[in-house]
């Protein structure tokens, strides 16, 4: 279970750093960064907050709802355009910039999942699963799913068939049918091999 041991060695303020959707086909890349107000967090999140691929989704939004009391939240993010352009690593590091730049104010220390670093105006120390390791990128990974995952359902309702509501964007059987019998949409990113595949004129606006 992650805890504050990386942020109390650090000392200062620190904020974790992590992202959602580098492998999905369709929609944006999402990053959070948070920092954790160490003394005011509840057992409730001491005890249950993890890496968000660990947690229920019922638990991810319970989790989620409960951090804005105790952390300052920043989020950033990288357009389906940005992921084509200057490709998915890079455009993951972009959100996390923009995610860090959020949250308007100094940091002393930035705990980045992973061990590719953003470049930020503090230092950051690369934290290889570091949502398995680290509270504050636990919280990050946390918001930054729940964010993503609701943004993909709204896309659903202009984009219906691909499932996303179910899938958040993911190469799912279901995805990858629909994408044959209703090609690309607007939201798909064309520089990935199975969206390339079938492009035509957007299935959606």
């Amino acid at each position: 279970m992650p805890d504050l041991g990386l942020e109390t060695q650090l000392g200062g303020i620190v904020a974790g750093i992590d992202e959602v959707g580098r492998g999905p086909l369709a929609g944006p890349v999402i990053a959070a960064a948070v920092i954790l107000h160490r003394d005011r967090l509840p057992a409730r999140l001491l005890e249950r907050l993890d890496d968000s691929k660990a947690l229920s989704k019922r638990l991810r939004e319970e989790l989620a709802a409960l951090l804005p009391e105790v952390a300052v939240i920043g989020f950033g993010e990288a357009s389906v355009d940005e992921i084509d352009s200057i490709n998915i690593l890079q455009a993951t590091l972009l959100a996390m910039r923009r995610a860090h730049d959020a949250l308007g104010r100094a940091t002393d220390h930035a705990l980045v999942d992973g061990n590719r670093p953003p470049r930020l105006s503090c230092p950051a120390h690369c934290v290889v699963r570091g949502d398995s390791r680290s509270l504050s990128i636990a919280a990050a990974s946390v918001v930054a799913k729940v964010r993503r995952d609701r943004l993909m359902a709204e896309l659903a309702l202009a984009c219906p068939g691909y499932g996303w509501e179910r899938n958040a964007g993911y190469g799912t059987a279901e995805h990858l049918d629909a994408l044959k019998r209703l090609g690309p949409t607007p939201h798909h990113r064309r520089s990935f091999a199975p969206v390339a595949q079938h492009m035509r004129s957007p299935a959606c606006g």
